[in-house]
């Protein structure tokens, strides 16, 4: 059996569809890679592309992609909501089978140095990829985002791991390395209000929040392990949402997540309308998903796998913002 991985990277462009067609190309023009998933977000500006093949054409076709990226998207005139330093903002690399993460990792470190030295573009390691546990969480490489970058890049302790240590204006920065599957995961709130979207985001995600109390800045931690969350609104949809990563959905599963984010949008004095997935899911979580909602309206008896994944779309309102189509989402399906 041959060793296949995946990789998702995110470009900060969600609006014009001749880029992203454009860098998709790259990718497709690759033999032996499969392009899974398009998903671009007007609102957030980025695009989250999922391909997978065999690792010497993933790392080739990830590379044309992020050169295409550096190419067309101008970070200098580039907004939007979601957090971001580069064109190619982050590009992980993920295991999928007859592969190891550890052997994964050093695909993403023979991507890293290409990226950083043939297309001169800074670049982090991150996640499992990266030897230095104070700057392998991505949200703290990120941390300041393009327009902060300028000054972070020269600060000691956050040289680049590759490129030169001077952030390229156009194109800025880019984080790639090595991680487990993820699920990029939004739930819609009937509000606009991105105060109350980031007090739920805040009390769900593990790192939670910090308050100033008698003793000093206290830091009170989240209710959900292995979940990064932040709250904003998406014009377009009208709504503010919970924005989340999840990073261990054997951990804490896709479902666990949404009925803890409606508890707490009901403490807020708010609904949950839906919600909606970024790229793939594992066939796994959802008919765990469709299993644990069916069995809250009492229905034990097994059903088949179809009706289990309808179940969890019904339930988790993935329809509400566009249609939710099982055999483009589910990553065993593209496969």
């Amino acid at each position: 059996m041959k060793p296949i991985i995946e990789c998702v990277p995110n470009f900060s462009e969600g609006v014009d569809p001749d880029i992203i067609n454009s860098i998709t190309g790259e990718i497709g023009s690759v033999t032996g890679v499969k392009l899974l998933n398009v998903d671009p977000g007007r609102g957030a500006n980025r695009t989250v592309v999922t391909f997978a093949g065999e690792p010497d054409a993933v790392v080739e076709a990830a590379f044309l992609a992020i050169k295409m990226a550096g190419e067309l998207i101008d970070m200098r005139t580039q907004t939007g909501e979601h957090p971001r330093m580069g064109a190619t903002d982050v590009c992980p690399l993920i295991p999928v089978s007859n592969i190891t993460i550890d052997e994964v990792a050093e695909y993403a470190l023979q991507l890293a140095k290409r990226v950083g030295n043939e297309l001169q573009i800074p670049v982090y390691l991150y996640e499992h990829s990266q030897s230095n546990k104070k700057r392998s969480n991505l949200a703290a490489i990120r941390a300041g985002e393009y327009e902060g970058f300028f000054k972070k890049i020269k600060l000691p302790n956050w040289l680049p791991d590759f490129g030169p240590a001077e952030l390229d204006a156009k194109r800025g920065a880019t984080v790639i390395g090595a991680r487990d599957f993820l699920i990029a995961y939004n739930i819609n709130l009937d509000t606009q209000s991105t105060h109350v979207a980031n007090e739920i985001a805040q009390e769900v995600r593990e790192t939670g929040k910090i308050i100033i109390g008698e003793n000093g800045k206290e830091r009170i931690q989240g209710t959900l392990k292995y979940v990064k969350a932040i709250g904003w609104y998406i014009e377009e949809y009208g709504k503010a949402q919970v924005s989340m990563n999840l990073t261990n959905i054997a951990a804490t599963p896709i479902h666990v997540v949404f009925d803890e984010v409606c508890a707490r949008a009901t403490a807020h004095g708010v609904n949950v309308t839906g919600s909606e997935l970024i790229g793939m899911i594992p066939l796994r979580a959802i008919v765990d998903a469709g299993q644990y909602f069916l069995h809250k309206q009492g229905i034990t008896y097994v059903v088949n796998q179809t009706k289990l994944i309808d179940a969890a779309i019904q339930a988790m309102g993935l329809n509400e913002l566009a249609p939710f189509d099982p055999q483009k989402r589910i990553i065993e399906y593209q496969l």
